[in-house]
């Protein structure tokens, strides 16, 4: 698929980070663009700082991709606008940490829910339209290098991005044959604010607990905001959309890191014998 002047781009997660390297790439390829978040303040800064999409191109909806009815209505708005979807970036997440035992079901449903239920209902509610439109069009999910191998403290986040790998696989599987093509972008360290998720954290889905040690917190914000700087991750994609590529790495070191966990299970195997 082209991102071309006259196509439109809907990218969830827009107020900052990877999204709103997004959302400035497609603004800079001509294209419309849907700025989804839940940080109103976000959208409207992230809004002022397209440079390149047409005069009336940029529409910015608040939307709580939690919610089904709220990207169903993302997604009439922006068909209603534009059209059209041609480039859909399922891009929302957050962090949240914690060990399994001192987890609560609400630290499970708000990471969830974000991270792998808002990639669902961002699928159920755009991916029909865009087969019914019958042009080319794309879909990239937001998944993780923790889709592949899970850490201690970050049970959710990597339940979530597991998650989201098995989507796509079984999308791509689904959509062969079809003008909608699939990426699933796996990124390792990238300079967000994605350890500041609480911030956007429902008062309903928040639990009070001792907060971590400022010299863990330091550590966690230092290897953020030393990750990759988001624009070039949305190169990446753009690249891997135009090529119609499935996988979409950052970091190739972390890629490698993975055939750790493979051949430990090939290794399994041999207790069977």
């Amino acid at each position: 698929m082209q991102t071309a002047p006259g196509t439109t781009a809907v990218i969830t997660g827009a107020a900052s980070g990877i999204g709103l390297a997004l959302a400035q790439r497609a603004a800079a390829d001509g294209m419309n663009v849907v700025l989804a978040d839940v940080d109103e303040a976000g959208l409207d800064e992230a809004a002022r700082s397209l440079d390149g999409a047409p005069d009336g191109g940029v529409l910015t909806v608040r939307c709580d991709v939690s919610d089904p009815d709220a990207v169903e209505a993302l997604a009439v708005g922006a068909y209603e606008r534009f059209g059209s979807v041609e480039l859909l970036c399922n891009n929302a997440g957050v962090g949240g940490g914690g060990t399994v035992a001192e987890l609560s079901r609400k630290d499970w449903e708000w990471v969830l829910g974000v991270n792998l239920w808002g990639v669902i209902h961002g699928v159920t509610s755009f991916l029909p339209r865009m087969l019914d439109s019958g042009g080319p069009a794309h879909v990239v999910n937001t998944a993780s290098m923790a889709g592949f191998f899970a850490t201690a403290g970050m049970a959710p986040y990597a339940v979530s991005k597991f998650g989201v790998v098995a989507l796509s696989e079984s999308m791509r599987a689904e959509l062969a044959g079809t003008p909608v093509g699939i990426s699933v972008l796996c990124p390792g360290w990238v300079s967000t604010r994605i350890h500041e998720s609480e911030r956007n954290r429902p008062a309903e889905l928040t639990v009070e607990r001792p907060s971590r040690p400022e010299e863990l917190r330091d550590m966690i914000r230092q290897v953020i905001e030393s990750g990759l700087p988001p624009s070039s991750v949305a190169d990446g994609v753009f690249a891997a959309v135009q090529a119609d590529r499935f996988w979409i790495f950052t970091h190739p070191e972390m890629v490698r890191a993975t055939a750790a966990r493979q051949e430990e299970v090939l290794a399994a195997l041999d207790d069977l014998h």
